[in-house]
């Protein structure tokens, strides 16, 4: 006998063939498998195909481009950042944040990570466990905190936020924050299974854990894995806190994908941190690494409160620039794999369209920031994928709005050796040496945020 996914399935193409008789788009049957669902947000959009992403296998004939003189092909379409839609310029600070500001972050919402979508219920915050430990040389106070939030309607979907604090035993007062978005305790088993150990400690580099550098400085050092808030998966999409908002249902094309929902659990811990004690949360910055630097990065964008971020080897959808013909590209974010992340409509840039249609660019999404502190990191070899020199240029071409605002930008458009880091404005860049890791960088972001962290006021 066919398995309920044969009759699922079915029923999903019966929808799609019907839809095309009648000229009409019914819902399909939920919830749906990634593949699923992924082939009915294209039936939304009324798009048939998309072009393929980049292949990292250099023997493809769809391989990844890693010749710099190859990749700047259509930066001559790249959006000013200073420009209003009208065609005039933005001359003072006043405008940017009444004109400017707004209507760029309505195109990222719209057409690139989504609007929050849905009655979102309250979250209920409890420390479920407190523990002394030793973490490197200091003594501390470790939390574990679990932020619980019941849908009280069909399927009666639930989400457990899961956070740990950690806070030096002797600190008096409220102590800055820095916070990274992370893994789940499973995903990192697996890590352990997969890699040898020699590998897993090339990732974490020479120095001591990142934990351990912040809190040693006298700050707290918070986790927050981020699959607790939303799955990284397309069949994730019925659950976690889009599957709330949608009532467990699909998405339209306008809905949050993942990056925007990790980013809205972040703005969650922050208000649990400004009714929690010990902590100041007017002085949070935030760390994430791959596609949890794309998200963090969303999260500062569209989360004033926040004081800072490290964002590390952030890539396609993070800080690099889509126009850019260099290591991943549209197609690889648009396809099944990783659309989750989007908005659906962002769908059509794979699409019908091309990354000449954006409307914008990673830069302006870097200007979100301004004028607060943002690191942009990298690192060489194994990380070219994630376009270091695309993420440097979207940093220098947002930089003119973080000097519109009285703040520093990275104050060049010379691409730096590696190794050399552009450390002294408000809008930093180092690559490093290693791979895929944030591991080297460490050290001068907390440098560069002790700059901020030190001063009597909170940081710009």
């Amino acid at each position: 006998m066919p398995s309920p996914l044969y009759f699922r399935a079915l029923t999903f193409v019966l929808a799609l063939g019907l839809a095309t008789h009648a000229g009409a788009v019914p819902p399909p049957p939920e919830p749906l498998s990634t593949e699923d669902d992924h082939a009915w947000m294209m039936r939304q959009l009324g798009i048939e195909s998309l072009r393929r992403g980049a292949d990292g296998d250099p023997a493809s004939p769809h391989a990844a481009n890693y010749d710099e003189s190859e990749a700047n092909g259509h930066m001559d379409t790249l959006p000013d950042v200073l420009t209003f839609a009208d065609g005039s310029r933005v001359t003072s600070a006043e405008g940017w944040w009444q004109r400017r500001r707004p209507e760029i972050a309505d195109i990222f919402e719209t057409e690139i990570y989504g609007r929050v979508t849905g009655e979102l219920p309250d979250i209920e915050w409890r420390v479920t466990e407190t523990r002394s430990e030793s973490i490197g040389d200091v003594d501390t106070l470790t939390q574990t905190v679990a932020g619980s939030m019941k849908n009280p309607l069909p399927p009666g979907t639930e989400v457990n936020i899961e956070l740990t604090l950690s806070r030096p035993a002797t600190a008096t007062g409220d102590v800055p924050v820095v916070l990274e978005l992370g893994f789940d305790a499973a995903f990192l088993a697996r890590l352990r299974e997969r890699f040898t150990e020699e590998q897993l400690a090339a990732f974490r580099g020479d120095g001591p854990p990142w934990n351990e550098q912040v809190l040693a400085r006298g700050w707290a050092a918070a986790s927050l894995v981020a699959t607790s808030i939303q799955a990284d998966n397309g069949a994730g999409l019925y659950e976690g806190v889009i599957g709330i908002g949608t009532g467990g249902g699909s998405r339209t094309p306008g809905d949050w994908g993942a990056l925007r929902a990790w980013a809205w659990g972040v703005s969650r811990v922050l208000d649990y941190l400004e009714n929690a004690e010990g902590f100041n949360a007017t002085r949070v910055a935030v760390e994430g690494h791959s596609r949890y630097g794309k998200a963090m990065l969303v999260a500062m964008a569209f989360e004033p409160r926040l004081a800072a971020a490290f964002i590390s080897s952030s890539g396609e959808a993070g800080a690099k620039l889509w126009r850019r013909h260099y290591g991943e590209q549209v197609g690889n974010i648009a396809g099944s794999g990783e659309y989750h992340w989007m908005a659906g409509n962002f769908l059509k840039y794979a699409g019908p369209l091309g990354v000449d249609d954006l409307p914008i660019d990673q830069h302006m999404l870097i200007a979100l920031c301004a004028p607060r502190p943002v690191f942009i990191s990298s690192g060489t070899g194994g990380d070219q994928w994630t376009d270091p020199k695309g993420m440097f240029l979207a940093a220098a071409h947002a930089s003119p709005v973080y000097e519109l605002l009285g703040a520093r930008g990275l104050g060049t458009m010379d691409y730096p050796a590696v190794g050399v880091g552009l450390l002294d404005g408000d809008l930093a860049w180092r690559q490093h040496e290693m791979g895929h890791t944030p591991a080297p960088n460490w050290p001068y972001f907390l440098d560069f945020i002790d700059r901020y962290f030190s001063k009597d006021t909170t940081a710009p």
